[in-house]
Parts: structure tokens; sequence; C-alpha cells
């Protein structure tokens, strides 16, 4: 009995300690610490040894992202399609749906700030078509930049075999992101920011509202990686980058980067050159999408085509080939004017259009009189255009003092005349005229411009119309909005 009761208490035990919940061992910790502004080391611990990221990976997402926007491949404003397996990634996530459309800018925000992993897996598809394809490019990129001991084979970051970088690679990627795309790195300090869908905070807010001077980067967690931190601060001109790989909780992490950013700022100089990284050289293009190949033609034919024999009429075989791509004739470039050559043009034509209409007003006529002794000759009532008449005898000696007299054209019944409005300034009043002539040619191509000076502004006149066509003009103004007067003879 004494063997059963012996035998029932350690079968209980062992049960108990079967489904006990394991003690979580914690991962492996790294450091690595440097003057951002010389890339001078400051501090390392196991800096080589090859870690999981977790999502310290999304800043090199988030590098080739920035690469793929100066480069054209895709902007800003580009409406993403959501795929399948961006939608399906695990949290941390902005909660897309697969089919749904959201801007490019939205989606680097969310990898950004909240680290959401279906918004770096819709980038990584947008810019590479796949999972695998986008890999390939990060790595391209990694291996460029000089990260030797780093692989990725996804955009996220989560655990998967393979996917491994050291603190010294991060810290490197993350000192690239600050002077490679300044205008982008702003990004990593936001601590709220629109991320299309909603609004969403900063995984990373409580070192940044803690630590003085901090502005990123980039915080990773997973079970395999622990509590990563890529951090930056500035205090004046000093700058420090810390990686931390390892942490068993976030309050610890953070307090580990602060004692390691406290030991990079007492080392660094206060003063030191800087010396910017290399930008990544690459020996080929950014790997494209693999697209599927065209289907080989096909043969048909009634039966096996027999072989060549001279002087035999052969069968005809019909190719039936899917067109892979439709030619087009290339567009014509649009070849525009310098903007210095219009101004000029449009000021010689004002300039010509004034010394017409100047001297079509007031051209002097001169005519010679026979009569021995000069008289001066009257002009009968005024009339709508005024010319001078100077009248000189060509007998008496010396000759007399012309006289000028202002007589009104009245040939063809042209007194008429249309108002277009009062303005207040003579170059308004001349501008309105260009204006209205160029949108009523048909009435308004033999009439002349003029701009009489009121005292309460400047008359805009059309003017040598005839009765019918200064009607006819009106009414066309009138349809068109403009406001119009007909101007009879005075």
């Amino acid at each position: 009995m004494q063997y059963v009761r012996n035998g029932l208490f350690l079968a209980v035990v062992f049960c108990l300690l079967a489904i006990a919940p394991a003690k979580t061992v914690a991962a492996p910790y790294a450091a690595f610490v440097i003057d951002a502004r010389s890339g001078k080391v400051l501090h390392a611990r196991n800096a080589d040894t090859r870690l999981h990221p977790a999502s310290l990976t999304k800043m090199m997402t988030l590098y080739v992202a920035f690469e793929a926007i100066k480069r054209g491949e895709i902007s800003l404003d580009t409406k993403v399609k959501i795929t399948k397996h961006a939608a399906s990634q695990p949290p941390s996530k902005l909660g897309l749906r697969a089919g749904q459309r959201i801007k490019l800018r939205y989606l680097i925000r969310a990898a950004a700030v909240k680290s959401a992993n279906d918004a770096a897996a819709a980038i990584g598809d947008a810019i590479s078509g796949s999972e695998a394809a986008f890999a390939r490019r990060m790595n391209r990129t990694a291996k460029a930049m000089g990260m030797t001991r780093t692989t990725f084979k996804n955009m996220h970051g989560l655990t998967r075999s393979g996917h491994l970088s050291t603190a010294r690679d991060m810290t490197k990627l993350g000192r690239h992101l600050f002077y490679d795309f300044p205008k982008y790195y702003n990004l990593f300090s936001r601590r709220t920011v629109d991320a299309g869908v909603k609004t969403v905070s900063h995984t990373n807010r409580r070192f940044l509202n803690s630590y003085r001077g901090s502005d990123g980067i980039k915080t990773g967690y997973t079970r395999a990686a622990g509590f990563n931190l890529v951090a930056s601060a500035r205090r004046g001109k000093e700058h420090v980058i810390v990686t931390v790989f390892g942490g068993r909780s976030t309050a610890t992490r953070n307090a580990k980067v602060t004692e390691l950013m406290d030991l990079g700022f007492r080392r660094a100089p206060s003063r030191s050159r800087i010396r910017k990284p290399k930008l990544p050289r690459y020996n080929s293009a950014p790997p494209k999408t693999k697209k599927p190949a065209a289907p080989a033609p096909t043969v048909v034919a009634s039966a096996k085509a027999p072989k060549y024999v001279p002087g035999v009429a052969g069968k005809t075989l019909r190719l039936i080939r899917a067109v892979s791509k439709s030619p087009r004739p290339p567009q014509r470039p649009i070849v525009e004017p310098p903007t210095e050559l219009l101004v000029a043009m449009k000021s010689e034509i004002q300039e010509a259009v004034e010394q017409a209409q100047q001297s079509i007003e007031a051209e002097p006529v001169i005519t010679a009189s026979l009569a021995p002794t000069p008289a001066p000759v009257v002009a009968p009532a005024p009339a709508p255009r005024p010319a001078q008449v100077l009248v000189t005898s060509a007998k008496s000696k010396p000759a007399a003092e012309p006289i000028v007299v202002t007589r009104m054209s009245t040939s063809g019944g042209r007194l008429w005349g249309v108002n277009v409005g009062r303005y207040s300034s003579e170059n308004q009043a001349q501008r309105i005229l260009l204006k209205t002539a160029l949108k009523e040619m048909t009435t308004l191509d033999g009439a002349l411009r003029k701009v009489v000076r009121r005292k309460t502004g400047f008359d805009a006149n059309f003017v040598g119309m005839t009765q019918q066509t200064a009607a006819l003009a009106c009414r066309r103004l009138q349809a068109r909005d403009i406001t119009c007067n007909t101007l009879g003879p005075t």
C-alpha cells in the first residue's frame, strides 16, 4: 500500500511539472554605442553576435522604400492595394483588409511609428511584388552598406530561421537612415501620426519622452529576440546612437539604453568632424519581380508535318501566340517656349498696339494751300476721329506758322462705340479691353481700344464702330456676362 501511495505521489508531481509553464529563457544580450558624427565606436559588447532583430528589420524596409521613392519607382501618393499576404500578418498591425487601397505615405508612417507588420508587408509587396523578392532587395542593400552579418527573410522581422542581424549592423543602418534620408528621418521621433485609417502612437514614446535629446529610432520585440532598440539622441553638436539586443522588458531595456547613452555622451568628444557614411553602391540594378514568361507558340496542324521534299508543296502551319506587349509609337516631345520669350512677345505686341492706336487717333494730315495768304480752315462739328490739318502757304516768305485744326472722321458712319466698364487704373482698363477683344473678335476686330480718363476712374471703350456693329457687339458681350453699354455720337 505504501508503494502505491508513493507511486501516485510521484505521478502527480511529474504531471504538475509537465504542465507547469517553463521559465522564459532570456534572449542573448548585445550592445553597441557610436559617435554618430564620425562613426567612432564608444562601447561594444557581443556586437557581432548574430541575433534576432525583430522589428528593427523595418528600418531596412523603410530605407528600401525611401530609395524606391527617390528613384521614381513609386511615390508617396501611390495607392497601394493590400494583398492577402499583408492583411494576414499578426500584430502589431494597422488592421488593413485584403483589397483595400491606401497611400504609401500612410503605410510608411504606420511601419515607422506603430511598427505595424501589415503595413511593412504591404510596402514590400508594392515595391517588389512578393516577400521573397523584397527580401532579396533588402539583402542587396545591406551588403552594399557593409552589413556583413545580416540576412533578411521578410520585411517585418517576425521570427524566421536565418533571419538574423547584429548590434553593429543595426547601428550602421540607423546611421544611414539619419544621413541618407534626413527628409524622412523626423518620422522616427513623432509621438503620434495619422496613418490614414487611424491615428497611431509611437512604440518608443516612453524613451522619447524621458531622455533629453532623443530623436528616434526603432523598437523591436519577439519572444526569441527580447526587447530590442536602436536609439538616437542629440545634445548640442554631439550625437550618439545606441543599440541594445535582448532586453528583458521595455523598462529594463530603456534603463540600459539610458545608461549607455550617458556613457556615449561622456566618451564622445565635444567637437568631432562629421564623416557621413557613403551611400550604398550597387553593382547592378535592383532585383525586379519575376513576371510569368510569355506562352510558347502553339502549332496548329491537322497532322504531323512531313519532312521537306523538293518539288512538293508543304502544308501551311498557323502559329498562335499571345501578344505580351503592344507596341506603341513614342510620344512626341512637347517643347514649350521659354517664359522670357513669351513675356517679351507680349510686351512687344502691346507696345505695337498702343503705337498703332496713337498714330490712328492723332495722325497729322499736311496739305498745301495755293492761296497767297494763309487762312485757317475751320472744321465742321467735332466727330469721333480727330486729325490734325496743317495749312501752309506755298508763296509766302517766310512761311506762315502752321495752324492745327481738329476734325472728326465721319467716313462710313463709324461714330458709335461700346463701353465695357470703368476701372480704377488705366492699366486695368487696357487689360480688360485686350481680354474683351480676344473673347469677341467677330464684332470688335475692326474697333479701336480707347481708355478715357474720368473723375471717378478710367472708361474702357471700343470706338470707331457703326451703330449696327456696336449694338450687335453689346448683345454678344452681354450674353457672355460682360458689362456693356453702347456709345452714340456726341
